[in-house]
C-alpha cells in the first residue's frame, strides 16, 4: 500500500482528513446532496408565519388582494387581464398558500407542544419538590409538638410553684413567724 501524500507515512489528503475535535456533519443516506438548514431558525420562521396567519391583519390583506385580483380581471380591458373568468391562477395561488400554511401551522403547533411538555415536566418536578418539602416540614412540626409536650411551660411552672407555696403554708404552724424567721423561734424560747 502506498502512503497518501503528506508529511507522515499515514497522512491523508487534506480533503479526506477527519477532524476529531469537531462533530461530523449528519448526512442523508438517500439524498446526500440536500442543503443543510438550521431547524431552530426554520421553526422560529414557521412560528412567525403561523402567528401572522392567525391575525385579523392577514385576513384583511388577503381579502384586499383577492378583491383587487377579481376587480382587475373583471373590469380592465381584455388585453390587460392576466386571469380571466374561471380565475384558475387565483385558485392555484390560494391552493399554494394553503398548502404551505398548513404544514407551517402544524410545525408551530408541534414546537408549542414540545415547549408545553417541557414546562409541564418542570412544573411536575417543582410540585414534587414542594410536596416533599411540605411533608418534611409537617414531620418537623409534629416532632416539635411532641417535644413541647415534654417541656415545662411557664403556666405549668407557675402552677407548680403555687402548689409548693400552698404546701409550705399548710406545713407551717399557724402561730409561727412569717417567711425567713423559722429558725429564730427555737432560740428565743431557749433564752427564757
Amino acid at each position: 500500500m502506498k502512503a497518501a501524500s503528506g508529511t507522515g507515512a499515514t497522512a491523508l489528503p487534506h480533503s479526506a482528513r477527519v477532524r476529531l475535535d469537531q462533530p461530523r456533519a449528519r448526512r442523508s443516506r438517500l439524498l446526500p446532496e440536500l442543503p443543510e438548514y438550521d431547524p431552530e431558525a426554520f421553526g422560529r420562521l414557521s412560528e412567525r408565519v403561523a402567528r401572522f396567519l392567525g391575525t385579523g391583519r392577514f385576513i384583511v390583506w388577503m381579502t384586499l388582494v383577492i378583491v383587487v385580483w377579481l376587480a382587475w380581471n373583471i373590469l380592465v380591458p381584455v388585453e390587460l387581464r392576466f386571469d380571466p373568468y374561471p380565475f384558475i391562477f387565483l385558485t392555484l395561488v390560494l391552493s399554494l398558500q394553503a398548502s404551505y400554511a398548513a404544514p407551517l401551522i402544524l410545525l408551530a403547533q408541534n414546537r408549542q407542544d414540545d415547549r408545553d411538555r417541557v414546562t409541564h415536566e418542570q412544573e411536575r418536578k417543582q410540585n414534587e419538590r414542594s410536596i416533599a418539602d411540605t411533608e418534611y416540614l409537617t414531620r418537623e412540626i409534629a416532632a416539635l409538638r411532641m417535644g413541647l409536650g415534654e417541656v415545662a411551660t411557664r403556666d405549668w411552672i407557675r402552677s407548680e410553684l403555687q402548689d409548693l407555696v400552698r404546701e409550705m403554708a399548710e406545713r407551717r404552724p399557724a402561730d409561727g413567724p412569717g417567711p425567713g424567721g423559722g429558725g429564730g423561734q427555737g432560740s428565743a424560747e431557749g433564752d427564757r
